[in-house]
């Protein structure tokens, strides 16, 4: 354990599992949809890291984003699927990291589930534009930081954590297995 984490004199770390990865992982995209979205190039080595929009999170704990056809990330996952994601939803708290597979898909009903009107500025063609694709990205580990009480009682904390000198910070982490 590191010296911050052995100074805590509460519980900090919650490896979450299964059901309760997907929950955490749904309730954290719901909070905070927007991620980096991170390839590998054609050759093994790192890709390029992107903003995406995660657009919904199924009961399997997939995440559901929308590309284009022939976009670099499209390309990038056809000669190697593996990607990270990457997710802040604050400066203090609200971090969440996630490895998995990505798999470029056409599905219309899903693109017609998940398309909304403000898509239509990259997809000119709308929801039955040719280049609209699907990416199911399927989380194998990830691991999470966040505040086990909100960000209001977090800074009492760290504030009264400050002044007494000792370690009073509302963290919590832990590994997501699914």
């Amino acid at each position: 354990m590191d010296s911050i984490n052995a100074n805590q004199p509460e519980h900090n770390h919650q490896d979450l599992i299964g059901e309760d990865a997907v929950h955490k992982i749904r309730d954290f995209v719901d909070s905070t949809p927007g991620c980096f979205f991170c390839t590998n190039d054609a050759e093994g080595g790192p890709g390029d890291a992107r903003p995406m929009t995660a657009l919904q999170v199924d009961e399997l704990g997939n995440l559901w984003f929308i590309s284009a056809s022939d976009s670099l990330k499209n390309q990038e996952l056809a000669a190697d699927p593996s990607a990270t994601l990457y997710f802040q939803g604050s400066a203090h708290s609200e971090f969440m990291h996630l490895e998995g597979i990505a798999t470029v898909l056409r599905d219309p009903v899903k693109i017609k589930e998940l398309w909304s009107f403000t898509m239509k500025t990259w997809f000119t063609g709308g929801e039955d534009d040719p280049r609209v694709t699907l990416i199911k990205f399927a989380p194998t580990y990830g691991y999470y930081w966040d505040t086990k009480h909100g960000k209001a009682v977090a800074s009492v904390k760290m504030l009264i954590g400050a002044v007494i000198g000792k370690t009073l910070d509302d963290s919590i982490e832990g590994r997501l297995d699914l």
